[in-house]
């Protein structure tokens, strides 16, 4: 696993910049990218909705209807290997025998997907809903944000070619991410840092303006539609700030250790599962492997972890050391053979639900020390080796805590957290040259 660039965006389309901004003046051309950005945002908030109603649809069924309607205890181990099992296998099929095999390998992208054909997308939608509504340990940023730059660069092709693809691309992510989120804030800290890597004379807040405008639109549209939000129900806490400081540093980096096994990992396991070129039997296997590690865990360590975070949080004083142990533990294994073996899925939300159960273990050790600070600073140090990138990882300790105290506090405890990981390879994996994930999937031809 080489070290990469934290975020790289794609250089398609970036021929036609100068162009575009020759024939407008500044803020005509932004005031004309303002309603494509809207209209992107908006999408991509109904695309991530329309993927979570189908997974939840899914969910239902798989997890209340079907164990009501036979008598089976659905928190049972043999129901959760069963339905964990029959994922991986169900995924192994699609990922062979779907157009396009299900898209790429979500381990080897980064937030910034290439556009890819629209054939690959209905079997990547569908592998996705079963990652999400089987318990699988990952979330959907992957694959909807791939989905939705596929289908927005090809619709902006064919209405606005004018626009940049790389533009296009960076609507779609801020306006996936403030989906996500719920919030502007966090897509907005993103394109900061990307925006900062690229040499520009074009004022800083000229090149933030359509992905804002898309990040916004995309969060206002999930506020309206009540969907979940990080933001943990936490009690509010007084600082004692040298102290509490010290503390924050401390967990922290406990959650940086941890990050790092499983960074260190991902490779050796990702090689692993992929050295079969047909997909059904690793996948089936992982699913195997998930479902004893569900089995083993309970349910608060299945799925990509938002509710189970927050249960996590409100009975915090219900937990044995030895449990939480077990639980970050598990969620670690489940993370890695999950996002290592091809599950279509991304990796933030079970990240940040580690990063919080080593927050709350560390609560339960020492239960002098503010539970919210506990869990925010060890979402931020888990945050910081998974994603790589010092704003969102910030933004997003500071949402689940839930408090605008501790935002000053965060901002200290970054700073050397970002210096242990800034020189780390980027939990993504490499191909090799020339290497096409689908090609693993496809039959060699005959000489």
């Amino acid at each position: 696993m080489a070290e990469q660039p934290a975020r790289p965006v794609p250089e398609f389309g970036r021929e036609h910049d100068h162009a575009v901004a020759a024939r407008a003046s500044p803020t005509k051309r932004l005031l004309a990218l303002s309603l494509p950005a809207l209209l992107i945002g908006v999408g991509s908030a109904l695309g991530l909705i329309v993927l979570d109603l189908a997974a939840l649809a899914l969910e239902d069924l798989l997890w209340e209807v079907l164990p009501a309607t036979t008598g089976i205890d659905p928190d049972g181990a043999g129901w959760i290997i069963g339905i964990l099992t029959g994922a991986g296998l169900a995924t192994g099929l699609i990922v062979r025998f779907a157009p396009g095999h299900a898209g790429p390998d979500p381990a080897t992208e980064s937030f910034f997907p290439p556009p890819m054909p629209l054939s690959p997308l209905p079997g990547l939608a569908a592998a996705a809903i079963l990652t999400l509504a089987t318990g699988v340990s990952l979330g959907p940023e992957a694959p909807i944000i791939t989905i939705n730059v596929a289908l927005a660069v090809w619709i902006c092709r064919r209405l606005v070619p004018k626009i940049p693809t790389r533009l296009v691309v960076l609507m779609v992510v801020t306006g996936t991410f403030g989906a996500l989120f719920g919030s502007p804030v966090g897509a907005a800290l993103l394109v900061t840092s990307v925006a900062a890597t690229i040499a520009s004379k074009e004022l800083l807040w000229d090149r933030l303006f359509a992905p804002l405008v898309s990040a916004a639109a995309g969060s206002i549209v999930m506020l309206l539609s009540h969907h979940g939000s990080l933001a943990l129900p936490l009690p509010a806490v007084e600082l004692d700030i040298l102290p509490d400081l010290g503390i924050a540093i401390v967990v922290a980096a406990v959650a940086i250790v941890v990050g790092l096994g499983l960074l260190y990992a991902f490779p050796l396991a990702h090689r692993l599962f992929h050295r079969w070129r047909d997909p059904i039997l690793p996948l089936t296997v992982a699913g195997l492997l998930l479902g004893i590690l569900g089995a083993i865990g309970g349910p608060i360590t299945l799925f990509k972890g938002l509710d189970q975070m927050a249960q996590l949080a409100e009975q915090a004083d219900d937990f044995t050391p030895g449990q939480l142990a077990l639980i970050v533990l598990v969620k670690l294994a489940a993370l890695l053979i999950a996002g290592a073996a091809g599950f279509r899925g991304g990796r933030v939300f079970p990240a940040v639900f580690i990063g919080a159960a080593v927050g709350v273990l560390a609560y339960a050790l020492f239960p002098g020390i503010p539970l919210t600070l506990a869990i925010s600073a060890g979402v931020l140090g888990i945050c910081l080796v998974v994603i790589r990138d010092g704003w969102l990882s910030l933004f997003i300790a500071a949402v689940v805590s839930g408090d605008a105290a501790m935002v000053p506090i965060l901002c200290m405890v970054v700073l050397p957290g970002w210096l242990a990981v800034a020189r780390l390879p980027e939990m993504r994996i490499t191909p090799p040259e020339g290497h096409r994930e689908n090609d693993a999937a496809t039959p060699a031809r005959p000489a």
